[in-house]
């Protein structure tokens, strides 16, 4: 079977990781068929668009896409357009998994942890008000109307849309991956102690979802402020995270710290029937056209794409030969190195090569 696949390439390192990711994927054996996309700065110099219908009818076409990573301005310029691919796709599951490899530089041993993050709602959902426009002043004046409480003029507005719907369909995601998975415990991370009437609604909605899977899945429920605690301290003590949007952001980054960084964090952005796979770390412009960063979460990205594509034994084989390459430690990039000056830390290309032979 030959599947259809769409890449975009993306901006900044992303042409070389997301190469190096389809080259690995090719020599798996499986047969794909590449249908290239482009999103983000590139696709704004070459079409004046920053997401083309164009990308996103060919993701529809072909229900899966691999994706390098795209630049996202800080505090100004256009909106993510990682949020906006999500939003435009229906994409309300971000999966995050968090696992140890040994010969990674890390403080920990043994962690095979799995980040559930809603992707449609929250904060992320992108209904800002900018400090000192009419319409921000406007609201403001509603809001302290019917909340009785008063808000500072000079104060840009988010809102924080949670709906029973949503968090009923991610909760239930989280549970049918861990069954999948055989995955033991599913905890939700919330902060229903302050925020009542959004993280409470998420609350109390997964605990209604979680009847559905008494005596099949452990479920337990933690605040996000203690759960970054725990992570820290006791992180073998979880195994499926399910979190609201913001916090799944945040937590996943954690997590990341505690395997050894977000050079082999791979993530997946599910919905019904579509899926765009793309590793978790951004575009790193500075190091664009070097051949230097590290290939690897963006080909176990691929792996979770395999995975979704039915592919298990090509998943496995390719897992298995990144494995084995970051425990050889000779064949890899400066980032698994002890000293990140080691003359002997090899570029993104030559890292993938070495995957690839041992696929062979």
């Amino acid at each position: 079977m030959t599947h259809k696949i769409t890449l975009i390439p993306g901006d900044g390192i992303g042409l070389e990781v997301s190469t190096a990711a389809k080259r690995c994927v090719e020599a798996t054996g499986v047969k794909i068929e590449w249908e290239e996309a482009l999103a983000g700065s590139v696709a704004l110099e070459k079409t004046g668009e920053l997401l083309p219908k164009s990308t996103l009818d060919s993701i529809r076409k072909n229900k899966v896409a691999l994706k390098g990573p795209i630049i996202t301005p800080v505090g100004e310029g256009f909106r993510s357009v990682n949020v906006g691919i999500r939003q435009a796709l229906g994409l309300y599951a971000c999966v995050r998994p968090a696992k140890t490899y040994p010969g990674v530089k890390s403080l920990y041993k043994d962690i095979d942890l799995v980040i559930i993050r809603e992707n449609s709602e929250d904060l992320y959902a992108g209904i800002e008000f900018e400090a000192g426009r009419p319409a921000t002043k406007n609201l403001i004046q509603e809001i302290e109307k019917y909340s009785k409480k008063e808000i500072r003029p000079d104060s840009g507005i988010s809102i924080k849309p949670i709906s029973k719907a949503a968090s009923a369909r991610i909760v239930r995601f989280a549970f049918e991956y861990a069954l999948k998975c055989k995955r033991k415990k599913v905890t939700l991370v919330h902060k229903a102690n302050i925020m009542k009437f959004t993280d409470g609604l998420f609350l109390k909605t997964g605990r209604e979802v979680a009847k559905d899977y008494a005596g099949k899945v452990i479920f337990n429920e933690a605040i996000v402020d203690n759960m970054a605690m725990q992570l820290v301290q006791k992180p073998h003590l979880y195994d499926v995270l399910v979190l609201p949007n913001l916090y799944g952001d945040i937590l996943s980054d954690l997590c990341a710290g505690l395997i050894g960084g977000l050079g082999i964090a791979p993530g997946a952005n599910i919905g019904d029937n579509l899926a765009v796979f793309e590793a978790v770390h951004g575009s790193a412009p500075k190091y664009q056209g070097l051949n230097k960063v590290n290939p690897t979460a963006m080909i176990l990205s691929a792996v979770l794409m395999l995975e979704y594509l039915k592919e298990e034994k090509a998943a496995r084989q390719l897992e298995n030969a990144v494995k084995a390459v970051i425990a050889e430690g000779l064949q890899v990039t400066y980032d698994f190195k002890s000293d990140p000056n080691d003359p002997d830390a090899v570029g993104t290309r030559e890292m993938a090569e070495a995957i690839i032979k041992k696929l062979k």
